[in-house]
This record gives structure tokens, sequence and C-alpha cells, in this order.
């Protein structure tokens, strides 16, 4: 058999830093998307905390990058660092700036064709919203209704709940106000600085229409993330909550036609499905745990792809609009490389990731390998932009404990490093957005690989690519398949095509074509 080399022109552009790139095809929903915590990403005013000044001077990075969309977390006015107890739906965080340097942020996002996602958090507001603050004056408040309560004695099982979820460590669910255990008490599923909104209410429906309207219309963002999206109503309720985000979503495609809605499902895909009408985009974080336990153990032991396969053809069936938000992790977990801890296994991690349907998340910071730990301040670190944080726009809102100049290569270094964590999601995003077969095909079944091995194709409007990603610490060798015959792509210049077959260096990752 002909023995084919990897290509010349591919090896210069992943291995030695070239910054030409291939013309890109992806097109908005699809793409790669990235998750930014302001607070932690870029200063621009010099007070140690991220803000959108700092993000607009920073986009140029991120277009470089490759990304076509920016998921932010909370940016609404809070008292906590997190900003998922929101005073204001309609309103910009002070540390963050000012509405006119959003919608500035936002303009300059655009002009670069990078569309921009707003965390809205529907299931709850912040102790200190001037909502609830009324709503605790008492039963004749007009607002008291805006939120859920009941008496001691019809709750009192439900008062002694000990139970946690994916999603919350939280084990009391009803809330007392000023310790006041005889009076009415308050639901709030995450904890008591959070209480739950009354969508049986048709007049909080009427607040959230105009709150959407306000994003998409007045701040002009292209879609929301919609944090805890399964608990709008308790568990019981399911059926209403499927129903809710199918009304939601036809409110707000009335706003904006192409409105993009992500939704946080936390649960299994037999709960998630009846979701797909209403958010046909769902974060996938089942595959987001499988890479991480194939990768870690050095084999796929539990067919990776092959179960992937059946949960998003049962996605796909049950709407055809489903577009898979597939990631590796996000700010409620353990940094990746911190759970991997070798770059390496991060590196084929990620390429699994981008060779998969859908639209592929990346935590920020990810890209230049950060590390971090619960608790959740330390998985939400400031960004490393150069050593010793001399870069302008270094953020120091806290002190790193995971991520700091003696554990993380700041991206100043990695820039010019063609072997580095930022250069291989460079060379990658950029890889799958000049590639309509891997944004937009379908997924089929491999051949059969050996354990070591995760491998798939893609196919597309006639293209055919076979992927194949080595999990373990040695050389695997594939024989070929007859329906390809060369390397469109690697992520090391050793794999090459002999008369014994595919030659894959220890975990690293191919693209096999006809």
């Amino acid at each position: 058999m002909k023995r084919f080399l990897f290509p010349a022109f591919l090896a210069a552009v992943l291995l030695l830093g070239c910054n030409s790139t291939p013309e890109k095809v992806t097109k908005w929903p699809y793409g790669v998307n990235y998750e930014v915590f302001v607070l932690s990403f870029a200063d621009g005013d010099g007070d140690g905390k991220g803000d959108f000044k700092g993000l607009t001077q920073k986009l140029d990075y991120l277009s470089d990058l490759g990304v076509g969309g920016i998921w932010l977390m909370p940016i609404m006015p809070s008292p906590s660092y997190h900003k998922y107890d929101v005073t204001n739906y309609k309103g910009i965080h002070p540390d963050y700036g000012t509405e006119a340097d959003f919608k500035a942020f936002v303009a300059a996002a655009h002009q670069r064709g990078i569309k921009v996602l707003v965390d809205l958090i529907l299931n709850h507001a912040g102790y200190d919203h001037p909502w609830f603050q009324e709503a605790i004056k008492g039963k004749d408040n007009p607002y008291r209704d805006y939120f859920v309560w009941a008496k001691r004695d019809s709750i009192r099982d439900q008062i002694s709940k000990k139970e946690t979820a994916l999603d919350s460590d939280n084990i009391r669910q009803w809330h007392p106000v000023n310790n006041d255990t005889l009076a009415e008490q308050y639901y709030g599923y995450f904890y008591g600085g959070m209480p739950d909104f009354n969508f049986d209410n048709p007049k909080v429906k009427a607040e959230f229409v105009e709150i959407g309207r306000y994003w998409l219309q007045d701040m002009d963002v292209d879609g929301f993330r919609l944090d805890a999206a399964k608990h709008i109503f308790p568990t019981d309720r399911a059926s209403d909550n499927h129903a809710f985000w199918v009304w939601f979503r036809t409110e707000m495609q009335k706003i904006k036609p192409d409105v993009y809605l992500v939704g946080e499902v936390w649960s299994s895909a037999k709960d998630v499905a009846p979701y797909l009408k209403g958010l046909p985009a769902l974060f996938n974080f089942d595959m987001g745990y499988a890479i991480t336990a194939a990768v870690q153990q050095g084999k796929d032991t539990q067919g990776l792809i092959a179960r992937y396969k059946e949960i998003n053809d049962y996605y796909n069936s049950i709407t055809p609009e489903y577009v898979d938000a597939t990631f590796l992790k996000n700010h409620d977990q353990n940094r990746i490389l911190s759970e991997l801890n070798q770059p390496e296994k991060q590196k084929v991690a990620a390429s699994i990731l981008m060779c998969l349907p859908g639209t592929p998340y990346i935590y920020y910071g990810e890209e230049i390998g950060m590390k971090g730990q619960k608790p959740d301040e330390y998985i939400r670190e400031p960004f490393l932009w150069d050593r010793g944080g001399t870069d302008a726009f270094q953020t120091r809102w806290e002190e790193p404990r995971y991520s700091t100049d003696q554990t993380v290569v700041p991206l100043a270094e990695q820039k010019t490093d063609p072997q580095s964590m930022f250069q291989f999601y460079r060379k990658w995003i950029h890889y799958r957005n000049s590639s309509a077969v891997l944004t937009y095909g379908s997924l089929e079944l491999g051949p059969a690989v050996p354990q070591e091995l995760v491998a798939f194709y893609r196919v597309h409007g006639g293209q055919r690519v076979l992927t194949v990603h080595n999990l373990s610490d040695v050389e695997v060798t594939l024989p070929l398949p007859t329906d390809v015959s060369k390397i469109d792509f690697s992520t090391h210049a050793q794999a090459q095509i002999t008369t014994e077959g595919v030659k894959i260096p220890a975990f690293h990752s191919v693209v096999l074509v006809p």
C-alpha cells in the first residue's frame, strides 16, 4: 500500500504556529462557543475586576481563537461575586460597566461575526430583589404572589428533606422569613438567598417576556443560556416545565425570530428529552462526564460513541432542530486539566469534543490549560494573560490557588510556542470551522477498534471522514479501513499511514479522508 505522510501544509499550520487559517464555513449557531466569567477575564478600568471595556479589548483574541459565540455568565446587578442572585433583570452590574459599555461590546462582537449569549436566571431572584423585598412585607402585598409560599403544616415533610441533586447541594428548600417558622415560608430550590418565582402567576410570565425584550431588542443580544431550566416548577410538575419552555421560546421568537436558547437540564437523557421542543439546544452533561472518564482510564470500556449516538439519534427523533451543546467542563465543575492531570490527556479529550456534532463549548482558560478545583471560586480564577500579571488587562479580584504563574504558562508565552495548549486549541477550532462535514455532518459508528482508540465517522453532503483518537500512553496502529486513504489532519507530525495501517502516537488524533 502506498505510504501517505502527514501533509506538509497541515504540519506547518499545526506544528509551526503559522498564522494562516483555512476558510471558515461554519455558520451560527454551529461553530465553537466560549463561556466567559467576566469578573475574571479582562480588566479595562484598572480596578482589578473584569469588565466589558476589557472584554471588548480582548475580542480580537477570541476572534483569532476562532470562536463564533460568547456565553456570558450572569452580568446583572447582584450582591454576590457569581451574580446568580439577581436584584435587577434590566441592567449591568456596576463592576462590569454601564449599559453603554455593554452595547459597545455587543456591537464590537457582531462586527467580528461573534454572537453574544446572556445567562438568564428565570428560576429564582436574589433575596434583595425589590420584588421579593416587597413580597416579604405581607400576604396583601401585590408582589407576594410573585413567589411561592406555604404554611408550615402543609410542607412539614418537605422541610425535613435531606436529598441533594446533581445541580444543588441544598438540603432545605423551604425557608422562613426572619426565622419566623410559624408564618408562611417561601420556596428556594438552591438556597434561602434565591427565592423561586411563581410561574403560575401570569404577571411573572409577563415580566420575563419584557425582560427578554430588553436583552434581545434593546441590548441586541442573540440569545440566552437558561439556568436551572428543569426547576421552573417543582420536580413533580415536569410536564409544566416542558410546556413552559415551549411558551417561552415562542414569546422570544416573536421578539427575535432567530433567537438561540440553550438550556441547563442537569439530568439523564430520559429526563432531558421532553425539554427539546422548547429548548432544542441543551448542554450534554453525560458526554462531558463520559469523555473525561474514558480519557482518564486510557481506554473506552463503555462504548463512548455508541452511547452518544443512541442518545443523539433519540433527541433528533423528538425534534429535527436539535443542536447538541457539548463541553468538557463548565463553571460548576472542576477544570478538565485538574481532573485529568496531564496536558496530553486534556488534548485528546478536546480532540474528541471538536469532532462531535453540535456546538462545542469551551470554558474560558481551558485553551491555555488553566486548573481549578472546588469550591467554585477556584474554578473561576483570573485568566492568565502574561507572566507576573504584567498585561494591563489582568484581573485580580481574587488570589488564585490553582492557576498561577507557577502552574500555568500564560497566554503571551503560549502564543509563541507551537506545541502549546493554546496553539492546539486554535488549530483544532480553525480546522473544524473550515470543515462542513465536522460542523454539520451526522455521526456514524466507526470500524471496530481496540479499546485504546475511539473512532467514528462524520458524514455530510457526500463527504465522509473518519476521526480516530488514541486514549492511551502508547502508539497504536489501526489497520487502514478501505473507505479512507489519507490523513487530512493530525495532532502529531509522526502520525502516518504505513503498510501496517495508521500509526497514531499516544494521546493524539487523526482525521482520515478517502
